[in-house]
């Protein structure tokens, strides 16, 4: 909105071409996100749900009868915020809407009085995970990869193929995560910025993406912008969670969350960029829908020494501190993104 307001009222009025200007819709996203999170999450208190607790959880029970299900309310500011800032196309209103009803299965989830079957969420996940695909298959299908120069292009089977598996083990890994304070929404966090400087200053920029031999991406600039919309969002809702948590996110906020991640992987175009943005949360979370899909499915039993999430491993086995497990896996995805991009960018 305020990009066409820029385009129409500049020819008028000079200095409304700061509208225009990315960082400046950045900053505006970034800013505004984070103060209306910050404002309406205690206002939303009185209408959530309260945590059942996890049973099979380490400390499972900690949880029970806090405020849950508050994505509903930070993930409603993501859509009105970037409704206001983002330079729409119609691919992102598709997008947006996707996000929210995302978090709308979470919600029902939350507040619902019996936790909802496994298979009945996997069913919806790959529902919204295949609309996510189709919304995207057009340009989306011209992919890249790390170590070689130049584009190639998935037919369509192969891409769907990719995108769902991308999307659902998003959702699942980032709802696996929601296990410790903060835990989930600081690794979130930390992958939604790597990713938003990379779509905004590599592909969404035409010199430095050519010095680095990668595609460039017109429209990466206007999905940063929507990405740190939700930077800002999580930076608000992370004020309440810190340790010891007075509101949480619930499935309603990891599931829109771990699925917005997923689909800046795919505007990206590099499905590697997965095992950068989302290292921790892959092996905490995704690791474990893996051992329990091989057991449930083909008898197969792997890592039966290790408990999972493995954010529970640690508190249990290790006797790590909810504040040690945030800084030590914080600390390692930090330097994995600093790591593994500065490998993924410069060897090619």
């Amino acid at each position: 909105m305020l990009y066409q307001l820029g385009l129409m009222l500049t020819p008028v009025f000079g200095p409304f071409r700061l509208f225009t200007s990315y960082m400046f819709l950045i900053t505006a996203g970034v800013t505004l996100a984070f103060f209306l999170t910050l404002f309406l999450l205690p206002k939303s208190v009185r209408f959530l749900p309260r945590d059942r607790g996890k049973e099979y959880a380490v400390q499972g029970g900690a949880a029970r009868g806090k405020p849950t299900g508050s994505g509903i309310a930070f993930i409603s500011v993501f859509v009105g915020v970037s409704i206001l800032v983002v330079p729409f196309s119609l691919n992102q209103f598709a997008i947006i809407g996707l996000t929210y009803v995302a978090m709308l299965t979470g919600f029902f989830d939350d507040r619902s009085e019996h936790a909802w079957s496994e298979y009945l969420k996997a069913v919806l996940d790959l529902g919204i995970a295949l609309a996510a695909a189709a919304v995207l298959i057009g340009s989306r299908s011209r992919i890249w990869l790390p170590f070689i120069v130049g584009e190639f292009t998935l037919p369509v089977v192969p891409f769907v193929f990719l995108a769902v598996v991308i999307l659902w083990l998003s959702i699942n890994s980032t709802n696996c995560t929601d296990g410790v304070d903060g835990l989930s929404s600081t690794l979130a966090l930390l992958g939604l910025m790597s990713i938003g400087i990379f779509l905004y200053f590599v592909v969404g920029h035409t010199e430095i993406s050519g010095h680095l031999l990668i595609p460039h991406y017109p429209d990466a600039a206007n999905w940063s912008v929507m990405t740190f919309v939700l930077v800002g969002c999580l930076s608000g809702y992370l004020w309440y969670n810190a340790y010891p948590s007075e509101i949480m996110m619930g499935d309603a906020g990891s599931r829109a969350v771990g699925f917005f991640l997923g689909v800046t992987v795919l505007i990206a175009r590099n499905p590697f960029l997965m095992f950068i943005v989302s290292t921790v949360i892959l092996v905490n979370g995704g690791t474990g829908l893996v051992k329990v899909s091989l057991l449930r499915f083909f008898n197969i039993r792997i890592l039966h020494s290790v408990r999972f999430p493995l954010h529970d491993h640690f508190r249990n086995m290790k006797e790590w501190s909810n504040t040690q497990v945030l800084v030590r896996f914080s600390l390692v995805q930090i330097l994995l993104i600093i790591v593994l991009f500065g490998i993924f960018l410069k060897v090619r």
